[in-house]
């Protein structure tokens, strides 16, 4: 018989590894658009940013969100998350005053089961003081 505290593991586990095959799937597809990445999964000022990317004179602060529809993707970033990622994405530009002269914007990346991944540009704006 299995432990409840297993399977909720092998739950986690399975999130975890789909999260990062998306992660793969959405950096594949800015790729091929053009963009060049800069960070990976950076976490700070209580926030993560999954994808940093550039292209031209923009960096895009890149949130993928991986759902069994493209629907219910774009629907996942509430209001909670957009203030820890505007968080991160300050963090980051802080320690990068590089990037401050660019344009900045948060996209999405939006992945589902089987179909190619949805890029939105500019899916939100970034909470800047």
């Amino acid at each position: 018989m299995t432990r409840p505290e297993d399977a909720a593991a092998r739950r986690r586990r399975a999130t975890y590894l789909r999260g990062h095959g998306a992660e793969r799937l959405a950096l594949l597809a800015l790729l091929l658009k053009g963009y060049r990445p800069l960070a990976r999964r950076f976490a700070a000022g209580g926030g993560e940013i999954d994808l940093v990317v550039r292209r031209g004179n923009v960096v895009a602060f890149v949130e993928v969100k991986a759902r069994p529809t493209l629907d219910q993707a774009a629907i996942a970033i509430d209001a909670r998350k957009r203030r820890a990622f505007s968080r991160a994405a300050r963090a980051w530009i802080g320690r990068h005053p590089w990037s401050a002269g660019l344009t900045l914007r948060a996209d999405a990346v939006f992945v589902a089961p089987r179909r190619w991944p949805r890029h939105l540009v500019s899916a939100f704006e970034l909470e800047m003081p």
